[in-house]
């Protein structure tokens, strides 16, 4: 086929696919960093387990990047330092944030995180990178769906305003 059709390790990366990778590092190491300090910050117990699985797909996503870097030359970007452990009745009434402003911030960042994604997932040329891409984007779709199902079911979500009656259609 051409210079791009062998082993697609053996293939190296644009200048596009390693600027995404270091930046998929940054932010995974950022959202570990983030989630942790929510962690002491979250008081119901679904939110908790919920942060925990961002925390672990961060990770994830980290260790994965940084080794796809490492092997074609690239140093990752560091590590963050680890947050000293405090608990929740610690943290002063006006500091602390509530679930529901934790589960709304989490949300965000995970739509951002999907966008990120989807357009590094077509800007690939190594399928093996597009995949990883696309890997990330699923999960962070279905984190998207539990974070939306959650907000649901607690009450913490604030709804666009909503058409309740809708304008009656004319006949021309």
């Amino acid at each position: 086929m051409g210079i791009l059709s062998g082993n697609q390790k053996d293939e190296p990366l644009h200048y596009g696919e390693i600027y995404a990778l270091w930046q998929l590092s940054m932010a995974a190491k950022g959202c570990i960093s983030v989630n942790r300090a929510y962690q002491y910050h979250a008081g119901d117990k679904d939110l908790k387990k919920l942060i925990n699985d961002v925390i672990d797909q961060a990770e994830l996503e980290a260790s994965e990047s940084d080794a796809i870097l490492t092997s074609n030359g690239i140093v990752p970007p560091p590590s963050l330092p680890d947050r000293p452990e405090t608990k929740l009745e610690d943290i002063p009434v006006g500091v602390k944030f509530s679930d529901q402003e934790l589960a709304s911030m989490i949300w965000a960042d995970n739509s951002v995180s999907l966008v990120a994604c989807s357009q590094n997932m077509v800007a690939s040329t190594r399928e093996d990178v597009g995949a990883l891409f696309a890997k990330y984007n699923a999960t962070k779709a279905a984190l998207g769906l539990r974070l939306l199902k959650m907000n649901k079911e607690k009450g913490w979500l604030i709804p666009p305003p909503l058409q309740i009656k809708r304008p009656e259609l004319v006949e021309a």
